[in-house]
């Protein structure tokens, strides 16, 4: 049994979840669900961005208090990733007591580590809003490209910034112009671990390219050493004499989510912690392109420079964007599908099958309303859902619902072992989009079975003809709902409750004897009527059209 740490990355408790985190965030689900039922010992952890400047600023948009925003956010986040089945072992919050804690003493033993050391830099001020600004919250050209950026990485180039370095910087939230004033701060010296952070790139792989290409590009293009502190005030107390005005940097706390998390997880199962962060242990880090450098240089930094011989990252699983009908999201236009939105309207185990065939695994993805619809009433419903329904309904018609005596078919069962093998190998190397297809393929070639085998002629010629192929279907359904149950577990668990198996308990093949009454067989997923194509592309439009009046830009 292998200890395995899966860490989703931690979305920012300032606004509503939309599509884009369902895209980044899935696969870790999918994860945790193999490994659970592979036998190993799962922690899947998570939690809100509570802290930092996007938080404070929409508090006082709002006024409202930091605590309250990220609250009122933080609970929409669990309550979303609720519906959509994902089975965290802890979803926390940066703003909670375990972390804060776990922060700080964690902070106290890196300031001795030697890689820590104080520096007085330009901090961006805002005189319009009258604070610090975080790098992201400053505006404007980016000095190496001179495309409009943000202050911390520029988009179009890739660079990673420093505000004070960017042309006609501006505020973010005011527009007004920054200006920069000194002040003192703690540093890591990110520099000095240049080395073991190239190893660690080059061992590994088995990384998504974007993450590999990405993390090479910075360390090749020059680390920079990165500020521990700032001059905010919402976020973790700084632990060190002198520092009592300032916070710990987002940066430098929300990474540590993932050790202050499952720490919490197993203390409550009465689990060694520190055993899950030593060498008997395989760690993904679950997210999207622009969270790379967090966990592939930020969060190795932290861990090599904390000194305890912390596990180094594994698994990088790093998506790529996700645009809306061919154009870029923009939460600040409300140009987004909101999962709330999608979650009143429509099945969860449509929304995550849509985002895991047709996501940003190895490529920019774009959602289209026409390509959900035509996805689920395709594939989820006419081939996999018309599979199971057609069979069980026709055992409840003519066998009185009682799974009929018969053989299995030697080729079709081989089929069905070397699934359970070659789907846990892709989806252990983050190939969710081949592990689902494959899987679908078989749910095509099992229609094509129960076609060429005719039961409905069978049952008058042939009875024992009929009952094999009625069996044998039965055991295809099935190992189809453990297979899928990593991925449509609302589905898996209704078909296995039904057929009487368990459903993510073992990752095996799974036998339904001859004899089972079958319950009076229910619709598996229900059909998207087409209108929604035209309604909900409609709604996108006239906000599209009320976006470019206000810029004056023609869509």
């Amino acid at each position: 049994m292998r200890n395995i740490l899966i860490g989703g990355a931690w979305p920012y408790a300032n606004g509503s979840p939309h599509i884009g985190h369902i895209a980044a965030l899935l696969p870790g689900d999918v994860l945790a669900r193999y490994h659970r039922a592979a036998g190993d010992n799962v922690y899947f952890v998570s939690g809100s961005d509570c802290h930092g400047t996007p938080v404070a600023i929409r508090a006082k948009q709002e006024n409202r208090t930091p605590r309250e925003i990220s609250d009122f956010y933080h609970e929409e986040f669990a309550e979303c990733f609720e519906k959509l089945g994902f089975s965290y072992d802890v979803y926390t919050k940066t703003s909670s007591k375990e972390h804060k804690d776990f922060v700080k003493e964690f902070h106290r033993k890196l300031y001795e580590s030697g890689y820590v050391y104080e520096k007085e830099v330009p901090q961006a001020y805002c005189e319009g809003c009258g604070s610090f600004l975080a790098d992201r919250f400053v505006l404007g050209k980016c000095p190496k490209c001179g495309q409009d950026t943000r202050g911390d990485q520029c988009d179009a180039c890739g660079a990673v910034l420093e505000p004070e370095a960017m042309k006609e910087p501006v505020c973010a939230v005011c527009k007004k112009p920054v200006s920069f004033r000194n002040s003192r701060h703690l540093y890591l010296a990110v520099t000095r671990l240049k080395e073991e952070l190239k190893a660690l790139v080059d061992s590994h792989p088995q990384w998504r390219k974007n993450a590999i290409a990405f993390t090479n590009r910075y360390i090749d293009e020059g680390l920079r050493d990165r500020a521990l502190t700032r001059d905010l005030e919402w976020g973790i107390e700084v632990p060190k004499e002198g520092y009592e005005n300032k916070t710990i940097y987002i940066w430098a706390e929300n990474v540590l989510g993932y050790l202050s998390a499952s720490k919490t997880a197993a203390e409550a199962r009465g689990d060694d912690f520190y055993r899950l962060w030593g060498e008997d242990a395989v760690h993904y880090y679950v997210h999207g392109k622009d969270n790379i450098p967090f966990h592939t240089i930020i969060l190795p930094s932290l861990l090599l420079a904390g000194g305890e011989n912390w596990h180094l990252p594994d698994r990088i699983v790093s998506s790529e964007y996700v645009t809306l009908e061919g154009r870029k999201i923009s939460t600040s236009q409300n140009y987004a599908v909101w999962v709330k939105d999608l979650l009143e309207n429509y099945e969860a185990d449509s929304i995550r099958y849509f985002f895991l065939t047709n996501g940003p695994e190895k490529k920019d993805a774009d959602f289209s309303w026409r390509e959900y619809v035509n996805s689920h009433n395709g594939e989820l419903l006419g081939a996999y859902g018309n599979f199971v329904n057609r069979c069980l309904a026709f055992i409840g018609k003519y066998f009185g619902g009682y799974v009929p005596e018969g053989r299995e078919n030697e080729e079709i069962n081989g089929r069905i072992e070397s699934l359970f093998v070659s789907v846990g190998k892709q989806i252990e190397n983050g190939a969710f989009k081949d592990a689902i297809d494959e899987i679908f393929e078989f749910v095509r070639s099992a229609n094509k079975f129960f076609d060429a085998e005719k039961p409905w002629v069978t049952r008058n010629t042939d009875i024992a003809a009929c009952k094999n192929t009625l069996y044998q279907c039965v055991q295809i359904i099935a190992n189809l709902a453990v297979l899928l149950s990593p991925f449509l577990p609302f589905s898996s668990e209704k078909v296995c409750k039904w057929l009487g198996i368990p459903s993510s308990q073992i990752w095996k093949k799974q036998s339904v004897p001859a004899g089972v009454r079958i319950p009076e067989a229910e619709i598996l997923f229900c059909r998207i009527d087409k209108k929604v194509i035209e309604t909900e592309t409609e709604k996108l439009n006239k906000l599209l059209i009320g976006i470019s009046s206000l810029h004056g830009v023609r869509y």
